[in-house]
């Protein structure tokens, strides 16, 4: 099949999806434009709830399956935009719109690349491709719901920006809700128990809190206190402050161990985690995707930010053509030499692999 024709409409089909609305769990209309394109390439697919999959036509029990994945719902746009959100507007070469970034270039590119590979015999790995919903909210009816539908996944490639190279790794998240509690009074009258006063030992606490572990691809676990609140008028001592905090965990802890380590020794009342299952992710360097990816002048290194490869038991790396730092920004765009270069590398890297 032809690489001009595949890129042609890989960006046209990313063109549709940046022109229909497609927030958390609202994907129903950009999935229809997934189908339309298996359709048109006569790829057997099916669809749950929002999310769209496939495997290749001579896929064969008992070898590996290899998943490609990346998602076709978007956050809101924020207030700063000075362009349509949801027009596709081509300028100076960067295709502008939201989700052209995050992560509709890379989407696109890995249907084009599991499209070329459809037909192929004889692979050394099947190859199985989602198009899922919900990534953003990290809801219920996204990749990880697919995780028992899907043919057991041995090992992933999940398409976020990385300028085409290899995120090796990818820390985790653990938010905690906290509680520090004191004496509720009036203002007025004394009060050696100020559940506000009570809290400054406890963010100082926080705020120097070292984790012993750290990650040769991930750096130390990192800690930040992102919400405080306490109070409701000013002549009241409130009997409780509320603490929201953000940990953002390495390879060398699992999100239990951590919690674990804050429920022992954190110096509040009590602390929560909300969900221990954004755990971090990584593939060994060893892997023939990574040596692949080397071999090609591709670089490595560990992502701070969270994706889809959070919900994946099996090793993923993390690939795409974007920025990561142009995610979620107003006029938010992807060049369109990098949607070029990205199929081109996904191609190449796979024909290292798996052909």
């Amino acid at each position: 099949m032809g690489l001009e024709k595949l890129t042609s409409d890989a960006i046209q089909l990313l063109k549709k999806l940046i022109e229909t609305q497609s927030f958390s769990s609202e994907e129903d209309l950009t999935a229809g434009h997934i189908e339309a394109w298996f359709k048109e390439y006569n790829i057997n697919f099916k669809r749950t709830k929002n999310n769209v999959w496939a495997v290749n036509k001579h896929f064969e029990a008992g070898k590996p399956n290899l998943l490609l994945n990346s998602h076709h719902d978007t956050v809101k746009p924020n207030s700063a935009y000075t362009k349509d959100p949801f027009k596709a507007i081509v300028e100076d070469g960067k295709l502008f719109g939201l989700g052209s970034n995050d992560a509709g270039g890379c989407l696109v590119s890995l249907i084009a690349t599991f499209t070329h590979y459809y037909n192929y015999e004889n692979l050394k790995y099947n190859l199985v491709i989602v198009a899922s919903a919900e990534e953003e909210s990290s809801g219920p009816k996204g990749l990880n719901s697919m995780l028992s539908i899907i043919p057991e996944v041995d090992v992933a490639i999940v398409g976020e920006p990385t300028l085409m190279n290899l995120a090796v790794a990818e820390k985790g998240l653990v938010v905690f809700d906290a509680v520090i509690e004191g004496t509720p009074s009036h203002a007025a009258h004394p009060n050696d128990n100020n559940a506000i006063y009570n809290s400054i030992e406890a963010l100082k606490w926080f705020k120097d809190l070292k984790f012993e572990k750290g990650s040769d691809a991930l750096g130390d676990v990192k800690l930040t206190v992102t919400q405080v609140n306490a109070g409701s008028q000013h002549n009241v001592v409130p009997g409780h402050v509320d603490l929201v905090i953000d940990v953002r965990v390495n390879d060398a802890y699992s999100n239990t161990e951590i919690a674990e380590i804050l429920q022992k020794k954190a110096p509040v009342t009590s602390i929560t985690p909300r969900s221990l299952r954004l755990n971090s992710s990584s593939i060994p360097m060893e892997h023939d995707l990574v040596k692949a990816g080397l071999a090609m002048g591709r670089t490595s290194y560990g992502s701070p930010t969270l994706s889809d490869q959070a919900v994946l038991s099996c090793p993923s790396l993390k690939l795409g053509p974007g920025d990561s730092t142009r995610s979620h920004s107003a006029d938010e765009f992807i060049y369109i030499h990098e949607i070029e270069e990205g199929i081109k590398i996904y191609i190449e890297l796979l024909n290292r692999v798996i052909v």
